[in-house]
């Protein structure tokens, strides 16, 4: 009987000890799965490259002055150019990409309308101020460039006008001193040449270094422009 009752004593302590080391165990796994807070951090809070990347881009203001851009040989470049159609502007945005200059347009105070181009009419505004020399005074928007100085080489374009170069040109020729600079003019049209275009604006201008310029057709290209840029006509 006394054997009897000491067998069940120790299977109950033997079940007891087992459940508590059961519980022991599962107490240990749960805490081994919980991720620490650095580990819950680094799942959610990745580093971001595009967010380094933006942080560190600067755009420029309104109202900003743009600093000029050297090209590879070490000079500064700036492209002025009227244009009236878009066609001088095309081909200036291709020299300034080529040269990595910087744009300077030219705008009439007072902009010229279609009907103001309009060629065919005795009455049209540049008909006008083509039969008068004195109404070929155009005022620009602006008529100097900031950190002028700085630049060497200046190309200067524009759509040719009854032989020679579009007025508009002449008041920032006339506004200007380009004595130490290279100056290189380019014109489009689609059927006349450069023409005497470059040597009346040298006259006007009465310093710089003046080059040959170049005649673009309407619609140019940009392999147009860059063959004429890496050319022995600049690279002279």
């Amino acid at each position: 009987m006394k054997r009897n009752i000491l067998k069940k004593w120790m299977s109950c302590l033997l079940a007891v000890s087992t459940l508590f080391a059961l519980t022991a165990c599962g107490s240990s796994n749960a805490v081994s799965q919980t991720p620490s807070p650095s580990q819950s951090q680094k799942t959610t809070a990745p580093e971001s490259s595009e967010a380094a990347d933006t942080a560190d881009t600067t755009t420029s203001q309104p109202g900003e002055t743009v600093q000029p851009t050297t090209d590879e040989s070490g000079g500064v470049t700036l492209v002025v150019y009227y244009s009236a159609t878009g066609n001088t502007e095309s081909v200036a945005n291709a020299i300034a990409a080529a040269t990595g200059g910087d744009l300077f347009e030219l705008e009439p105070a007072e902009p010229y309308t279609d009907a103001d181009l309009n060629w065919t009419d005795d009455n049209s505004r540049v008909s006008v101020e083509h039969n008068n020399s004195d109404d070929r005074v155009v005022e620009l928007t602006a008529s100097t460039v900031d950190n002028w100085d700085s630049y060497d080489t200046v190309y200067i374009g524009y759509p040719i006008w009854w032989g020679i170069a579009a007025w508009p040109v002449d008041t920032f020729v006339k506004a200007n001193d380009f004595t130490g600079k290279t100056v290189i003019p380019f014109c489009t049209a689609a059927s006349s040449g450069l023409g005497e275009s470059g040597e009346l604006l040298e006259e006007l201008a009465g310093s710089g270094e003046w080059l040959e310029g170049q005649r673009f057709r309407s619609g140019a290209s940009e392999s147009d422009v860059t063959d004429w840029i890496n050319g022995p006509q600049i690279n002279q």
